[in-house]
Formats: C-alpha cells, sequence, structure tokens
C-alpha cells in the first residue's frame, strides 16, 4: 500500500532516496524496484531487520533492475548521519506525527536534501484523524504513539520554516478511514467480526485492485482520504546565492 506518488516525487532510475521512518519498507520497495539507490531508515530493530530482508528477496527474485541499490540504517530522524546536501529525495511517510520535535527532523530533511531535491511527507489527514482521536484514547496515547494531528497549512508553513518549498498536494486511503473509525469505536485492541470484515475488504482490495475500489477510493479520497500528502522542494537558486555570498567573503578576506 503506497501514499506517496513517486511520479509527482518525480523519482528517477540512479537518484539516491531516503525512505524516513520506514517502518518495515513499502515505499523503499517500490524505490528500488524503480531503479532508485534506496536508504531505507527507521530507529526500530524490528523494522530495520525486516525491511533489509526484503530487499534482499527483491534482489534476489530479480525484481529490481541493474543498477539499483539498496542499503538500511538505524537511524535518528533528529541526526540524520548523512552528509549536506547528498541526497536527491527523501520520503517521509506517516512519522512526522510521532517526532516531538518534528521542527528538527524537518530541518534535517532540508539540509540532507541537494539543491533542487523533493521530499514527499505524509501524514494523518486532521479530519479523519480528529474522528479517531475522540473515539479512543488507545488510539494514540501510547509509547511511539501519534502526538499531533496536523493541518495541512500548518504542515506547509513548518515545511518552509525549515527552507523548503511546498507544492502539490493530495489525499490518500480513504477506504481505509472508516476502518480505524470502525476500529477505535468498538476498541482498538478488541476483537470485532465487523471490523474483522472490513479488514478483509481491505486485504481484497490491496492485492486484487478491482476497478470499482479503485474507483470509490479515488472520488472519496478528496473528501475522507486517510493520508495527506505534500510534496516540497529544496531552492536552488538560494543554495547557489548562499555559496556566492560565501566566496565573495573569502575573497575579501584574502
Amino acid at each position: 500500500m503506497l501514499t506517496v506518488d513517486y511520479d509527482r516525487l518525480d523519482l528517477r532510475p540512479g537518484m539516491t532516496v531516503l525512505d524516513l521512518g520506514c517502518g518495515e519498507g513499502r515505499h523503499a520497495f517500490e524505490a528500488y524496484r524503480r531503479g532508485a539507490h534506496v536508504v531505507a531508515v527507521d530507529w526500530g530493530r524490528h523494522e530495520v531487520t525486516t525491511t533489509k530482508r526484503w530487499l534482499g528477496a527483491i534482489a534476489e527474485a530479480g525484481e529490481a533492475p541493474e543498477g539499483a541499490r539498496s542499503e538500511v540504517v538505524r537511524g535518528d530522524l533528529l541526526h540524520l548521519p548523512f552528509p549536506d546536501a547528498s541526497v536527491d529525495r527523501v520520503m517521509a511517510s506517516e512519522v512526522l506525527e510521532h517526532i516531538p520535535d518534528d521542527a528538527t527532523a524537518m530541518a534535517e530533511i532540508a539540509r540532507v536534501l541537494k539543491p533542487g531535491g523533493r521530499v514527499a511527507v505524509t501524514v494523518p489527514r486532521y479530519g479523519p484523524e480528529r474522528v479517531c482521536w475522540a473515539l479512543s484514547d488507545a488510539y494514540h496515547a501510547n509509547e511511539g504513539g501519534h502526538i499531533r494531528i496536523y493541518r495541512a497549512d500548518v504542515l506547509r508553513a513548518r515545511l518552509a520554516t525549515a527552507g523548503l518549498v511546498p507544492g502539490a498536494g493530495h489525499h490518500a486511503h480513504a477506504l481505509h478511514a472508516p476502518y480505524w473509525w470502525l476500529k477505535c469505536a468498538v476498541g482498538v485492541e478488541k476483537d470485532s467480526a465487523v471490523v474483522r470484515a472490513y479488514h478483509r475488504l481491505l486485504v481484497w482490495d490491496l492485492t486484487k485492485r478491482p476497478w470499482l475500489t479503485r474507483t470509490v477510493e479515488r472520488v472519496l479520497d478528496p473528501l475522507i482520504g486517510k493520508s495527506f500528502v505534500v510534496y516540497a522542494d529544496k531552492p536552488a537558486e538560494v543554495v547557489a546565492a548562499a555559496a556566492g555570498l560565501e566566496r565573495e567573503r573569502s575573497a575579501a578576506a584574502r
């Protein structure tokens, strides 16, 4: 299940892309299959191990094109272990809502991006997420849970403060919003026949991709899409101007 639109991210073969908070690797796998040099990053040891195993399986199955590369790193999103301006693309999917100091995380994304690079950030959408919070504290109030709900304008403003230029955005996974509302209503940890039945529907949709559910989701995404996705660029001209100013200062000092 992909939240990021790789065409809007403009991900091309040979690019270096970071998948931050990769979880069990769903976005890293697709980037690898598209020929990128993928670096998946997560703090969880289990997530790192699982992602590494599946990327290896993709390589063994010959599903990645020649030239594609992958690696998995255990790392802190507040102190990314990568040089300045070293990656072409970044994906941060469903991770910033977990981080208390999201401003530092966004600054780190801006730091490691090359001038002209692009990031895709996805977070739970305000409306559907607010319903979940109202129905269940257990949904979010737990260790490592969601600590904030972003409004689209607030997320864009924080990315801009970090030095990025937010651009196009969209919503995704409308069919998943009612599932989580049901789950929160009956109890996140409780077993429910209704929730199980809806989960089977989602699995069927994910594996079969029937035209009916795909069409319904496209229609409903702008209304109740579970995730909000925004793409932001690191300006090339600002970095170039800063570099020029530094050269002028150096020349004046000599």
